[in-house]
């Protein structure tokens, strides 16, 4: 048995499709005209599917990985996820963290649900673009596809957290009036992410543009304001 069907293996032995399938598929809106339509479960855990990719992200290769991306089984895209996140984190070259890289997206297809984008992006595109061209993640912005809007987006945790905030502003500008809840909470906690490092550049953000943003990306934003702060947002009074 190759070890590609090992992992395979070892994913549906914890599966339990009668149970958890059918929920993680309401959640994930797999149904038709969901988001995640045709999308499909095995019903494995998320601390299994870590603890899986583990087990098995040094044997098994990247093209292997991308295999795993190319699926229709959620668990698989998303083992492999976990998978290329610690092939990036453990490399020990550039060369090897390019490889991870490419093969991140080229298989972008594949990050197909939030799940998936918020647990690869910031983890692979953001520390490896964090001192390169950014162009990439303005044209996913402006593609007018919902999930490379988000992967955009997710991507600037990591610019965040070393206190670089521009590219994240720019970017919820550009995504501030997205038709899709998912990215009104993406904005919204990104703009939040900044808050919690730097009060002063959100809320000057938020001075300029909160009477236009979409409720759910606001409530994000404001969610560690104090009260009488957050009530003056919602209230229309900053």
């Amino acid at each position: 048995m190759s070890t590609l069907q090992q992992l395979k293996s070892a994913l549906l032995s914890k599966s339990d499709q009668k149970k958890k399938a059918g929920e993680l598929e309401r959640f994930f809106q797999a149904y038709p005209g969901g988001y995640g339509e045709g999308d499909t479960f095995l019903g494995v855990r998320v601390p299994d599917q870590r603890a899986i990719a583990k087990t098995f992200f040094r044997e098994i290769t990247l093209d292997e990985t991308a295999q795993l991306l190319q699926e229709n089984i959620h668990e698989h895209r998303l083992t492999a996820v976990f998978m290329l996140v610690l092939k990036y984190e453990k490399a020990r070259s550039e060369e090897d963290k390019k490889a991870a890289v490419e093969t991140y997206l080229q298989n972008i297809a594949g990050i197909n649900n939030w799940d998936l984008v918020d647990s690869s992006s910031y983890k692979i595109l953001g520390p490896w673009l964090l001192d390169k061209d950014k162009r990439l993640l303005y044209e996913y912005a402006n593609s007018g596809q919902l999930w490379l809007q988000r992967i955009a987006m997710i991507t600037t945790m990591h610019f965040i957290r070393n206190h670089r905030y521009d590219d994240a502003l720019r970017l919820a500008e550009i995504l501030l009036n997205h038709p899709h809840d998912l990215m009104h909470k993406a904005v919204g906690w990104m703009l939040r992410e900044i808050g919690n490092r730097d009060y002063d550049t959100e809320y000057t953000f938020l001075q300029k543009h909160y009477q236009q943003m979409p409720r759910t990306a606001l409530r994000y934003a404001i969610e560690k304001f104090d009260e009488p702060v957050r009530q003056g947002f919602l209230k229309g009074e900053i």
